[in-house]
């Protein structure tokens, strides 16, 4: 019978090109480095913990009481997994010796200038600090470090740079290489270290897949039509 040497060939043929894909892989598995930002994030304590403050500080007006925590460091991105400050928010001990005044609310402020990892290169992470603002009533996140942490410096599009003049230069630097490293920061190392990216393209399994599969249906394909010839 002479379809079985066409068939052998064929699976032949199949196996030469799964022989070919398979060690791609091989020349495209090293993962890509995560890239992170130095910056100040911007957090709010209940006394119980951290919570990240989803609104920014010219726009958030903290409550009479209320503590403002901020962080500098490297982090993968924004959010619950940004480094937050080690320093716990205990509005009783920063604000107890600032009487309180008409008119004015008092608003603790926790600032978190992070570890040498975090810092830019040449630069030294001060202490950490904290500060007691009486502010009025009405007033915002960014006038209560105004008025406790100065200078504060933004970006040309209101970004907030550095506070308390740290640091002195740069403004949301990128990172890469391992971000979030820095051994204090939020959350856990698997949520603050990304995977590698997939790749722009399709997994080479499938591409390995879909050429067999074309194979063997256009050998399939040219077998029925030599037996209808």
């Amino acid at each position: 019978m002479t379809p079985a040497p066409r068939l052998t060939a064929t699976a032949t043929l199949a196996a030469a090109v799964l022989a070919l894909l398979l060690p791609l892989p091989l020349l495209t598995a090293a993962p890509a480095h995560a890239t992170g930002y130095r910056y100040w994030s911007f957090w709010n304590s209940s006394g119980s913990g951290w919570t990240y403050q989803q609104s920014g500080p010219a726009t958030y007006v903290p409550s009479d009481g209320g503590v403002d925590g901020w962080r500098f460091a490297v982090s993968p991105d924004g959010g619950q997994n940004a480094a937050r400050p080690t320093a716990a928010g205990d509005f009783g001990a920063i604000c107890g010796a600032t009487p309180a005044q008409p008119g004015k609310k008092r608003i603790a402020v926790v600032l978190d200038f992070g570890t040498p990892a975090d810092a830019p290169s040449g630069a030294t992470p001060p202490a950490p600090r904290t500060a007691c603002a009486a502010v009025p009533a009405a007033a915002s996140s960014a006038e209560v470090l105004a008025a406790a942490v100065p200078p504060l410096r933004y970006s040309s599009d209101g970004m907030l740079c550095a506070i308390a003049g740290y640091p002195l230069t740069g403004c949301g630097d990128i990172v890469s290489g391992n971000p979030g490293s820095s051994g204090s920061s939020g959350g856990t190392a698997a949520a603050r270290t990304p995977g590698p990216s997939s790749g722009p393209g399709p997994a080479v399994g499938v591409v390995a897949g879909a050429t067999l599969v074309a194979l063997l249906g256009g050998a399939a394909f040219w077998q029925a039509r030599r037996r209808r010839s």
